[in-house]
């Protein structure tokens, strides 16, 4: 035993835990919105709730990543405590897949013919290695890439684990190693050794891992082994407990759904096994632990503890209560769902800037509809309402813009890419909506300044394009909202009939001012309100082209290329739609 036997078995934990973490990246960006609508899921029901959160983390390979994304929906609002519990619960059951993964290495686990030989984890790992990479190099369609990532990650992964379990051989006849699980087989010292470690890495599956590679010297028997996995259920909970600082007392609570869930269920445990030991006496309680068995502890545990809860749920709850009490809070903020521990989980951080956008259309179209109201009808405004929803539009474009660029790119999916280009863009565009309202605010301040107001002929003409223009937003608003590639395709020729609109009233009330039939005070307020409508349209517009192109996904896409042809009226669906809307609002223009 040297500093080299040392070397290597860091070495091998630094590709274990590597591996471990490439692989869960790759399988969350294939499953991408999948797996963030699976999250989002939720209901009463518990039982759906535990087997989201398994399957959520038999595919991220953590119950701490699975528990801090649960914290950063309970903060946002999105989940309540009730619900987060069961996610939580399950978990801990998902949490399982890696040891049990790692038991298929153990001798007697795969037969011996070659066959056999060349499918064991620590020889299939090479293959994997080596497939993983011809896919990242040869391929380059992105599901390739990250198939190619998820082998490479596997095979990492087990090569890591070969590598410790070889550098920590040679512990295999020195007693002071021996005499340290000894040590260990002190309930207390076992559960403090497994909390410090897993604390420390920040993963119970690679602390499993650790110590399953330990088992391999015979020197951990089942008396130390068994506190050890219990501590390492309790440690796992720092991640998540440290994710929660800074966040909403509800959050803190989810935390500490699962701090109570692993120490109850730790606890219970502990006194069960070693009340049954002095009762009946354990045969193998002395005898060196086996990978196979690390595993199939660490299920049972965890299994059992979820289903020793389950009627007790919401005890779990009202203790997290009761330790973080309730303090008088601001009411629930959207901007909330813009919460950076969604970043280790990029397809969810995409999603919550989404939510927030269609909430910045929702605020933008009420405002307008605000503005509407008092500079075309002469209704006072509700300016506390006005004010609030564009300051958080100011707020929302400022803070997605950062918050979008912290999400990691190389951790997105080609979906995932195409959204976020469009977020991009499409931020912007409703702000400037929401400015446009406030222009409409400022033209009706001016007019009821000089107390002047619009002809009948000039409100009837307002009231027709003042349609228009919400109906546009709230088509643009549902478009965006379901990711509607046909609704987006009837943008364009609304804008464009709108488009026709302002040009006909200009027209006109150029006219009457010619004719006398009209005032400049008022005239100018009446072409500064069409002009705003146009801006409002293009904007949709705009928005539109940024659903179509995301849903289309070429590089060859060119949105001012798509927006002349269709102006120009080549598909039969464009003509349809120009028509449409025509007759719906040109022709009470016209006919009038």
């Amino acid at each position: 035993m040297n500093i080299m036997t040392f070397i290597r078995l860091f070495g091998g934990l630094a590709l274990f835990i590597y591996g471990m973490l490439l692989m869960g990246n790759a399988l969350e960006k294939v499953a991408g919105e999948k797996l963030e609508k699976t999250l989002e899921f939720m209901t009463g029901n518990l039982f759906k709730g535990i087997a989201l959160g398994a399957v959520v983390t038999g595919i991220i390979q953590s119950s701490s990543a699975t528990t801090v994304m649960v914290v950063g929906f309970v903060n946002a609002g999105i989940m309540s405590l009730r619900q987060a519990a069961g996610v939580i619960m399950g978990a801990n059951i998902g949490t399982t897949v890696t040891a049990q993964l790692l038991r298929l290495d153990s001798s007697g686990q795969i037969g011996q013919s070659l066959f056999f030989q060349i499918i064991k984890p620590s020889n299939l790992a090479y293959i994997a290695v080596f497939a993983g990479l011809l896919f990242i190099m040869l391929s380059k369609k992105r599901k390739a890439h990250d198939f190619g990532e998820i082998l490479l990650g596997l095979g990492i992964l087990f090569v890591g684990m070969s590598i410790m379990e070889n550098a920590v051989s040679v512990f295999r006849d020195v007693p002071a190693f021996k005499n340290l699980f000894l040590t260990f087989s002190n309930p207390i010292f076992g559960v403090l050794a497994g909390l410090f470690v897993t604390a420390v890495i920040q993963s119970s599956s690679a602390s499993v891992g650790i110590l399953q590679a330990l088992a391999t010297t015979g020197a951990v028997t089942y008396s130390s082994a068994i506190p050890i996995i219990l501590g390492q259920n309790i440690g796992t909970c720092v991640t998540a407990l440290l994710s929660s600082i800074g966040a909403s007392k509800n959050a803190k609570r989810a935390a500490m759904i699962h701090f109570y869930f692993n120490l109850i269920g730790s606890g219970v445990f502990l006194i069960g096994i070693y009340t049954l030991k002095a009762l009946v006496g354990f045969p193998f309680w002395s005898l060196p632990v086996t990978k196979g068995a690390i595993a199939n502890f660490h299920t049972v545990f965890n299994i059992a503890t979820t289903l020793l809860f389950v009627p007790f749920h919401g005890f779990l709850v009202v203790l997290a209560e009761r330790t973080i009490r309730p303090k008088k809070e601001c009411a629930n903020d959207t901007m909330a769902l813009l919460d950076e521990r969604f970043y280790t989980t990029p397809s969810i951080a995409l999603d919550q800037c989404r939510k927030t956008i269609i909430e910045m259309g929702a605020k933008a179209l009420e405002n307008v509809r605000l503005a509407n109201n008092a500079v075309v009808d002469g209704v006072s405004p509700d300016l506390e309402s006005f004010r609030n929803n564009e300051h958080f539009l100011d707020r929302a474009e400022t803070r997605l813009s950062q918050y979008l660029i912290g999400i990691k790119h190389d951790e997105l999916s080609e979906e995932g890419h195409k959204a976020y280009t469009e977020m991009f863009h499409s931020v912007s565009d409703f702000e400037r909506i929401g400015d446009y309202a406030e222009n409409l605010i400022d033209q009706y301040n001016e007019m009821q300044k000089r107390s002047v107001a619009f002809s009948e002929d000039a409100h009837n003409e307002l009231t027709v394009i003042r349609r228009a223009t919400e109906d546009i937003i709230a088509l643009t608003l549902e478009c965006y909202r379901k990711k509607d590639y046909s609704l987006a395709h009837r943008i364009e020729p609304l804008e464009e009939v709108i488009d026709l609109l302002k040009e006909t009233l200009k027209t006109r009330h150029i006219t009457r001012l010619q004719n006398g039939l009209c005032t400049i005070d008022i005239g100018v307020p009446f072409l500064e309100v069409i002009h705003n409508y146009e801006k409002i349209s293009d904007h949709c517009s705009n928005i539109a082209v940024y659903v179509i192109e995301s849903k289309i996904g070429s590089k060859d896409f060119d949105p001012h290329e798509y927006i002349k042809r269709a102006h120009e009226g080549i598909t039969e669906e464009y003509k349809f739609y120009y028509n449409f809307y025509a007759d719906q609002y040109y022709s009470m223009i016209t006919s009038s």
